[in-house]
């Protein structure tokens, strides 16, 4: 057995895994962001009240590992931030430590047990509160540090769209370029950009509802937002010839949008499929744990 995490900025959900498909939740603690003392303190109360001394602790995280030095960078955890983390838990804990990016978890997830089964490239997309990927191939994820897949960040994201009359703002990303994804095509980017068109500040639930219904406002927000992000999607699946790609975070939650995603995207690529290439994912509860799961089993029976 193996325990799961996933460290979130406000909580770490935790789960014991047997098999990815004998997952136990056993419910969530807060997190300690500016200590990691405290932050290890309560790993260690987890392990301690775990049913069984578990071979591995599995770390499913909202940041990035840099390959050769160890060191991670976590935005919503600053106490993790500057560490050799790996390093830094083992010695804490006492036990081997796993860790991966939440969406290479998410991807993982979906690769094995969700939308990805059966696909030899699976690549995983988060459209939520942000804008990530991971990337597997044939079971394994493709660097799971958190830099493969990542979609999201880049100088990207098209600014003049000629055929809608459209010119958008340079706005500026968190991760200090301008022209990401993360910024116009997450949930909240969606909001921007309909901010910017139409000068009313509307939650993405409302934008999309309003599409569905017809509304003229929402359609053009809509239109803008599938235009910036299918033509850097369509190259990501020409670059990986992923055969599916599986949507998870909130703006999954609304199938007529991923449809439309789909339909724009597979108009834009090399490969020509009689099905839906772009899907909502299938583990919507706790992917993070899932994916965290089958990476912590399978690195800990090796």
């Amino acid at each position: 057995m193996i325990l799961c995490c996933d460290i979130g900025g406000t909580a770490i959900k935790l789960a014991e895994a047997s098999s990815p498909n004998d997952l136990v939740l056993k419910g969530r603690i807060p997190t300690p962001t500016r200590d990691f003392d405290a932050f290890a303190q309560v790993l260690r109360d987890a392990i301690a009240a775990a049913s069984e001394p578990p071979e591995a602790i599995a770390f499913s995280m909202a940041g990035v590992v840099e390959p050769g030095t160890g060191v991670a960078t976590v935005a919503n955890i600053p106490c993790l931030t500057g560490r050799r983390l790996q390093h830094d838990l083992t010695a804490a804990l006492g036990l081997p430590v796993i860790l991966a990016n939440d969406a290479d978890c998410f991807a993982l997830a979906e690769a094995e047990l969700g939308a990805g089964r059966g696909h030899e490239v699976v690549f995983g997309l988060i459209l939520g509160t942000g804008v990530g990927g991971g990337v597997v191939v044939r079971g394994q994820l493709v660097n799971g540090s958190g830099f493969a897949g990542e979609i999201g960040h880049g100088p990207v994201a098209a600014r003049i769209l000629d055929d809608l009359g459209v010119t958008l703002p340079a706005i500026p990303c968190g991760c200090g370029l301008t022209g990401c994804l993360d910024v116009v095509c997450s949930a909240r980017g969606m909001e921007r950009l309909h901010l910017h068109l139409h000068g009313r500040a509307l939650d993405s639930r409302e934008i999309v509802a309003g599409w569905q219904t017809g509304d003229a406002d929402a359609g053009q927000t809509i239109a803008v937002w599938l235009e910036v992000l299918s033509g850097p999607l369509a190259m990501v699946e020409n670059v990986l010839g992923a055969g599916i790609i599986a949507v998870g975070g909130g703006l999954s939650a609304a199938p007529d949008l991923i449809a439309a995603l789909d339909l724009s995207v597979r108009e834009r690529i090399l490969r020509r499929f009689d099905r839906p290439l772009i899907v909502p994912a299938q583990c919507t509860v706790e992917p993070g744990l899932i994916g965290a799961a089958i990476l912590g089993l399978s690195l800990a029976s090796c």
